[in-house]
């Protein structure tokens, strides 16, 4: 994964960015911890402006995280619970869930929405309870803008101070993505586990 994001990043410039920070928001194992230190280090090199793929990758964050806003949005708690109902245990989630995280949600939405955007996995999904719970569309923006801009602008200015050290992200990078992945998929197999002995 890495050369295939050196190489789109090399030949797509500013449209690579935003190409890959919205991939990274739709599918998740594209992971912006490669994404942007590389842009800041291409910066470094002269290739690109740094402010500029901070704000690209940023646009590019928002724009995927609208499109779960929106799908949240559309299906709505009431079709969730029905969803839960029947497909729960494949889910393993209840309707009960759904209720609680509605409540959870809407205490503490836009706290989440901000923090969510700095964590794996998380800032993908947590865009889908922010739609259902139908949360005012400038502030869902406002607050992910903010959030996905500290996130972009540290991984990017990492990138830029590193320079010629670079490479070493990719030592580092693909074990903690990977770990991260296979943590989600054991807590899931837990999850439809215990549902399934329900």
């Amino acid at each position: 994964m890495f050369d295939w994001v050196v190489m789109l990043l090399g030949n797509g410039g500013y449209l690579g960015i935003f190409l890959l920070m919205l991939a990274e928001n739709l599918f998740p194992p594209i992971p912006s911890e490669l994404v942007m230190p590389l842009a800041g280090f291409l910066a470094a090199q002269g290739a690109m402006s740094l402010p500029l793929a901070i704000v690209v990758g940023t646009a590019g964050s928002v724009a995927g995280a609208l499109f779960w806003y929106w799908v949240g949005r559309r299906f709505g708690e009431a079709r969730l619970r029905r969803m839960a109902e029947r497909h729960g245990r494949w889910l393993t989630v209840s309707p009960k869930d759904v209720d609680t995280a509605s409540v959870w949600f809407g205490r503490n939405g836009g706290r989440m929405v901000l923090l969510g955007r700095m964590v794996p996995a998380v800032r993908t999904l947590i865009s889908i309870p922010a739609g259902v719970a139908r949360m005012s569309l400038p502030s869902f923006l406002a607050l992910t803008a903010a959030g996905s801009a500290l996130w972009t602008g540290a991984l990017a200015v990492a990138g830029f101070l590193l320079e010629s050290q670079y490479t070493r992200v990719e030592g580092w990078v693909n074990p903690v993505s990977t770990l991260v992945v296979a943590l989600l998929v054991l807590w899931y197999v837990v999850r439809l586990v215990r549902v399934r002995r329900v």
